[in-house]
């Protein structure tokens, strides 16, 4: 072989050893980035699920509050009944004198 032949065998070579050595660092990378992108799957999937147990509490408050308002109303309209029921009775009261 000849001196040029040598120099460009050995360019060669190094090109070859510097593109296996960045294949061999775009595979770490890559295994990195794949075991982040698992990490951030499961957060996501956790959070999916707090996301649905938080909009089934809220649902069921807002059922409760419902629920809580029409009672509440219950309560109203009996004490606005009696309060007329008494009217009523000081009416006739008075209608008798």
């Amino acid at each position: 072989m000849t001196e040029d032949q040598l120099k460009l065998a050995a360019n060669f070579e190094a090109r070859v050893r510097q593109l296996m050595f960045l294949c061999d660092e775009l595979k770490r990378k890559n295994a990195v980035l794949e075991e982040s992108l698992t990490s951030e799957k499961e957060k996501n999937r956790s959070l999916q699920e707090e996301i649905k147990d938080l909009n089934l509490k809220y649902d069921n408050l807002k059922f409760a509050r419902i629920i809580e308002v029409k009672q509440g109303d219950f309560q109203s309209a009996k004490k606005r009944l009696s309060k007329l029921v008494r009217e009523v009775d000081k009416c006739i009261a008075l209608l008798n004198e």
